[in-house]
């Protein structure tokens, strides 16, 4: 399988201050990648730096065989990277259907192409296209997130940056946000998946990484993360004793 994303020797600031070391990672085509790790572990430092939203002072970030390191998050964008950031941050004063027509700024001069993408939002997310008209700011915490994901799926992304997706939601609408998630990747779209809550992340992608105080400690098959003692008592909580038979 073909790399989509390479990232070497990532280092990251902000100021003088550095945040992350030599992170490296691979993306493979069709896959969800999951970065897992504790608040402040440059989960979403890695994901800003990839969609080109902060400069990295060393290192490299090829995206489809193209070295982007230094092009801007707009170039990035037109390549095929889109981000959903942490807290959705979609336009609450304008409506649903004018934030996804942002969303598809790429292709803002084709009317057809921007209605046959914004009907494809609305068949993956109906309740979208039941509140079109209303201003993003009166949804529901749920409903921004789909607005969120629906808008980034307007520039048809390559790969999906999705930022902490369950941030703040009840846990019915994280799970329906999850399911989401993975019918986005059916249809081809790869996902790098920032998530604190680690049993989602594992029960979702295939593959993770976790990061701890800006470096890699782990990496593999969330199968085999899952059991690892020390993500275990990090981030998925004390391992039950065997029942004991009387």
């Amino acid at each position: 399988m073909s790399a989509l994303l390479e990232v070497k020797d990532l280092e990251l600031a902000y100021g003088q201050v550095a945040v992350c070391r030599d992170i490296s990672l691979r993306l493979d085509r069709g896959e969800i990648v999951a970065l897992i790790g504790a608040n402040g572990a440059g989960k979403s430092t890695t994901l800003r730096a990839i969609a080109g939203v902060l400069s990295p002072r060393a290192g490299t970030i090829v995206f489809s065989g193209q070295d982007v390191t230094s092009m801007p998050s707009y170039e990035r964008s037109k390549l095929g990277i889109a981000l959903v950031p942490e807290g959705r941050r979609v336009f609450p004063f304008l409506t649903v259907r004018e934030n996804l027509e942002l969303g598809g700024f790429n292709v803002r001069s084709d009317a057809a192409k921007i209605r046959q993408r914004m009907d494809g939002v609305f068949a993956m997310f109906p309740r979208l296209s039941e509140r079109s008209s209303q201003n993003a700011g009166t949804l529901s915490g749920g409903e921004q997130q789909m607005l969120a994901l629906g808008r980034a799926m307007m520039s048809e992304p390559q790969l999906l940056c999705l930022d902490e997706p369950s941030l703040g939601l009840a846990p019915i609408v994280v799970q329906d946000i999850f399911q989401k998630i993975r019918a986005i990747n059916a249809t081809g779209t790869s996902v790098l998946l920032v998530e604190q809550n680690a049993r989602y992340a594992f029960e979702t992608a295939s593959r993770g990484y976790v990061l701890q105080t800006g470096s890699v400690i782990a990496s593999g098959l969330c199968a085999e993360l899952k059991l690892n003692p020390r993500v275990q008592e990090a981030y998925l909580g004390r391992i039950a004793a065997p029942a004991v038979s009387q």
